[in-house]
């Protein structure tokens, strides 16, 4: 990298994953409307068509005049050639194929199981695991030959599992994991904010939080805006519109893969006296199946949505429709923010600027004092000049750790699954899952994971 008038010229970012027609069109997007940093974007896929495709929507992106970052964009046949002389890596892969997926979240359905996403969490998440942390485990190797000085940044689920990989292969490896679900409650707070006071134009970041927890399964123990303690605000709020919930966006909730209103937040409020701080999909596969996932009509409910593997395999065509129109120039990519930090901390990282956002890594400093050291956690960081310096967020409350261990603990059966290909511990991880436990027999439980790895391994 050079730098000169505060700017940040000759960065080369490998993109492992790079033929993603999400993740990476939206980070093009981010590095495209930032001005100070510059370089090369190598992508490495399996699916070279898909890199092909992606060099040139990226290069035709960077040659157009609303581009204020210039970027030129290639592919690599190997890891290798993707990783010599990288800056920083992104890792944004599909594991498997969307078929795998759907033994992930629907099999286990034979026995009543339900999961609205099932890629981190619950039968689903641990299977997706099987068949990610052998390729991590590859990525992590590679990246200790051939960029050990790297920032890695993860995208990747299931999150906590991918960056427990990477470090215990290599260590030393400079890596991180990025989620936005913390963003979109800083948004359901702001949203709260605006309709309870007159302050209206609130940005989220804005919204002050103390982060903990682990992915997907994070909470806020304070929340204030310009001095404004919104957890009066919050309970206030719940207390009057419980039943309905507030909306996320503009549709409504019963016509959206991902949309929700906010009612498990709300009742894990209600429960626990914290600020559930993910989507509530996602929450919802980590505590007792029988709550909110019981069968579809619970889930109707509480309003939010069971993202069938269907809808996500007519939105791939959709967006490789998309994505040839933009060869072919028919259409141009938006160019608008994501929502996403990454580019805001890759500035931070080159030292161009210093950033406090939510990051997964090791609890090697204790930043979750009383969370195993070993456990992969979410909290705050600093970023700043090739360093990120995490943030003390306290202890979780008992009886949200009480739901929290089980996850830890299965992270570690299924990463020395892995390892050991002692199938077995897959099983033990079933069995202690709080979508399963209790729900079915050990017996089954086992026959499920049996069937889970023999569909897809």
């Amino acid at each position: 990298m050079q730098y000169k008038d505060n700017k940040v010229t000759d960065m080369k970012i490998a993109y492992i994953g790079g033929g993603s027609r999400g993740w990476a069109w939206a980070f093009m997007a981010d590095l495209a409307l930032e001005s100070s940093i510059s370089g090369k974007i190598t992508l490495y896929d399996i699916d070279k068509q898909a890199a092909v495709n992606n060099a040139k929507i990226g290069n035709d992106l960077s040659a157009r005049p609303d581009a204020k970052g210039k970027w030129h964009y290639e592919t690599a046949d190997t890891l290798k050639d993707a990783l010599n002389g990288a800056d920083f890596v992104i890792i944004s892969i599909l594991p498997g194929s969307f078929d795998l997926m759907h033994v992930d979240v629907h099999l286990p359905e034979r026995h009543g199981i339900y999961q609205s996403v099932g890629d981190t969490a619950g039968p689903g998440g641990m299977i997706r695991s099987m068949r990610t942390l052998p390729v991590f485990i590859e990525f992590a190797e590679a990246i200790r030959e051939f960029a050990p000085d790297a920032w890695v940044i993860n995208y990747t689920n299931p999150m906590s599992l991918c960056m427990q990989t990477l470090y215990h292969v290599f260590p030393e490896i400079k890596a991180f994991g990025c989620c936005h679900e913390v963003f979109g409650t800083q948004k359901v707070l702001r949203d709260i904010l605006e309709k309870v006071t007159e302050i209206r134009g609130v940005d989220r970041r804005d919204i002050f939080v103390n982060v903990l927890g682990i992915n997907h399964f994070t909470w806020f123990d304070s929340a204030s805006y310009k001095g404004i303690d919104l957890f009066p605000l919050y309970r206030n709020y719940i207390d009057r519109h419980f039943e309905e919930g507030i909306a996320e966006g503009e549709e409504h909730w019963a016509n959206s893969s991902f949309a929700s209103m906010n009612r498990v937040k709300f009742d894990l409020f209600r429960r626990y006296g914290l600020i559930a701080a993910a989507g509530d999909r996602h929450l919802v596969e980590f505590v007792d199946g029988s709550i909110y996932l019981k069968d579809p009509e619970t889930v109707q409910s509480w309003k939010f949505g069971l993202t069938h593997v269907d809808w996500r395999k007519a939105n791939q065509i959709k967006k490789r429709e998309l994505a040839e129109r933009l060869v072919r120039g028919e259409e141009e990519l938006k160019l608008g923010e994501s929502g996403e930090e990454g580019v805001l901390l890759i500035r931070a990282l080159a030292g161009l600027s210093r950033i406090v956002s939510n990051v997964n890594i090791p609890n090697t400093a204790g930043q979750i004092a009383n969370l195993p050291r070993t456990a992969i956690v979410e909290t705050n960081a600093i970023f700043e000049r090739d360093a990120i310096r995490p943030i003390f967020a306290g202890s979780v409350p008992q009886d949200i750790l009480d739901l929290t261990m089980p996850h830890v603990k299965n992270h570690e059966r299924i990463l020395k699954a892995v390892l050991t290909k002692e199938h077995a511990l897959v099983e033990e991880a079933f069995i202690h899952d709080p979508l399963i436990s209790g729900r079915i027999s050990e017996a089954e439980a086992r026959k499920l994971a049996q069937d889970m790895l023999a569909a897809t391994l």
